[in-house]
């Protein structure tokens, strides 16, 4: 968004200052315009990438930084694997090439020759990593193995891309890790997914639900999934971090064997995880309100902007306090706004739009007292704080939005779900734009058959560590078989 300066301010269409529809009244309109007018992102002349723009990529940084912490603390160690992927290895595993051949895209020449070779622009990393891995793993001293890489994956499959959301090309990490045992590889699950939900919870002020996918939803080539699913303020549901537990599928298709302690040769067992892009809107889209963009201030990457209150009288007095606290505060990754060529009402709006957690106002009035007023992002709400205070006070209002919005998004998410006996409650209730927690078969039919009633209607998860008097004796609430597990349905990105 092109700012202009005061002089021209006249000349400015109203709906060219900020957010110009309302979250509530068409919520694919509100979100284009938070990105863009948020100066988080561009379109690319590419369909379906974007362009990462400084705020947006230092957000992700923070993420992956909070991610990747975790994961050497446990034993996690990253490299870098190849963009580009034989078609060869791609096909050494049916069951995975299938369920990604649709989204694949290829390189087919070299300037202006043709490859001899086909070389898929990497999906996801397995049919490339695990050709190295059976080399590397011999014995059963070489296990665990636990590697993760960062990196962008390309998959080419929709006509419908969302920003940060749902695009072509998307960052993540990718972790790939091998064990002796499947008793070792599943007790992983628990720690992956511990870290990802400490990361949504305490960093993103996300909550979600996180239970097992069904098995139509499992990952091409696992035996099954664990996920996070979220819910959004247009009634949609969408899915965050998850762990794969691969059995031995790919140790069989990709001979990554070893000798056991007896010197018996036997398949590894593995598992795959990822934390993408995709929550990064998650969490714009959750928090972001009429006004613009909000960020948890846990991940953002400049917590406090100053600005100085200038009239001609007093300008150098206030620029000279603004500084002096400006350089006080340097902890929180202060910005200072001295621009002399904007109103301080033109930078309030800008860094709302912006979504800065707290700013911090000072003008000569101010000064004559020795106070400053503080103003949160999430609330708007105003305090006026002794300057000898300002980091203490700061600290205390950077805690209590971080909690808030997590408040908010947590009762956002437990007010949505309703439970349904029989197909008829479950379609008002999804019609009501809730989701859904069901007795289900787990056939994979009567889950065709619901999307084929209720456009976008899929299962979710179904929570871990269900007792059995939960559902017994319950009916499926879509078809009316014996019902094996509780889960979650809702209409989905």
């Amino acid at each position: 968004m092109d700012i202009k300066k005061k002089g021209n301010m006249e000349q400015i269409k109203k709906e060219d200052l900020g957010i110009n529809v309302k979250k509530e009244d068409d919520f694919s309109e509100w979100y284009t315009q938070i990105i863009q007018k948020g100066d988080l992102a561009d379109y690319s002349l590419v369909s379906g990438c974007i362009i990462f723009k400084p705020t947006a990529y230092a957000l992700w940084e923070n993420i992956k930084n909070s991610c990747d912490e975790r994961f050497k603390k446990i034993g996690i160690k990253n490299v870098y694997f190849p963009l580009l992927i034989p078609e060869s290895l791609l096909k050494k595993e049916s069951t995975h090439l299938k369920g990604f051949s649709p989204e694949v895209a290829w390189v087919t020449e070299a300037g202006n020759t043709k490859l001899s070779e086909r070389l898929a622009i990497r999906p996801t990393s397995e049919t490339i990593m695990y050709n190295s891995y059976s080399k590397w793993i011999r014995s059963w001293k070489d296990l665990p193995l636990r590697y993760n890489q960062w990196n962008n994956v390309v998959r080419w499959e929709f006509n419908n891309p969302v920003p940060f959301l749902r695009t072509r090309e998307f960052l993540w990490n990718e972790g790939h890790t091998v064990f002796a045992t499947k008793t070792e590889a599943e007790a992983e699950g628990k720690e992956i997914m511990g870290i990802y939900d400490d990361v949504l919870r305490n960093y993103l002020a996300l909550p979600s639900l996180i239970g097992k996918k069904s098995t139509g939803e499992t990952f091409a080539g696992a035996e099954y999934t664990l996920s996070c699913e979220h819910y959004l303020p247009n009634g949609k549901a969408i899915q965050g971090p998850d762990f794969h537990h691969d059995g031995q599928i790919f140790a069989k298709a990709y001979d990554i064997k070893f000798l056991n302690k007896e010197g018996k040769e036997e398949y590894a067992y593995q598992n795959t995880f990822a934390i993408s892009t995709r929550n990064l809107g998650i969490m714009l889209a959750m928090h972001s309100d009429n006004r613009g963009v909000v960020i948890p201030p846990k991940l953002a990457p400049n917590k406090v902007v100053v600005i100085p209150i200038l009239f001609d009288d007093s300008k150098q007095k206030v620029l000279k306090k603004a500084r002096e606290i400006y350089s006080k505060i340097e902890k929180f990754s202060p910005i200072i706004d001295d621009r002399e060529d904007y109103s301080a009402g033109w930078k309030y709006n800008e860094w709302e739009l912006k979504g800065i957690p707290i700013r911090l106002e000072i003008g000569p009035k101010d000064i004559e007292i020795d106070q400053v007023i503080l103003v949160r992002r999430d609330t708007l709400e105003k305090k006026k704080i002794k300057i000898k205070d300002i980091s203490k006070e700061i600290e205390i209002m950077l805690e209590d939005i971080q909690k808030n919005l997590y408040k908010k998004a947590e009762k956002l998410l437990k007010g949505n779900i309703e439970e349904a006996s029989n197909f008829n409650e479950v379609k008002k209730a999804l019609e009501n734009k809730k989701l859904v927690y069901i007795p289900w078969c787990e056939e994979e039919k009567c889950a065709k058959g619901i999307k084929e009633k209720i456009e976008g209607v899929k299962p979710l998860n179904s929570p871990l560590n269900q007792k059995e008097n939960e559902i017994s004796g319950k009916k499926c609430a879509l078809c009316g078989k014996p019902a094996k597990k509780r889960f979650y349905f809702g209409k989905s990105y």
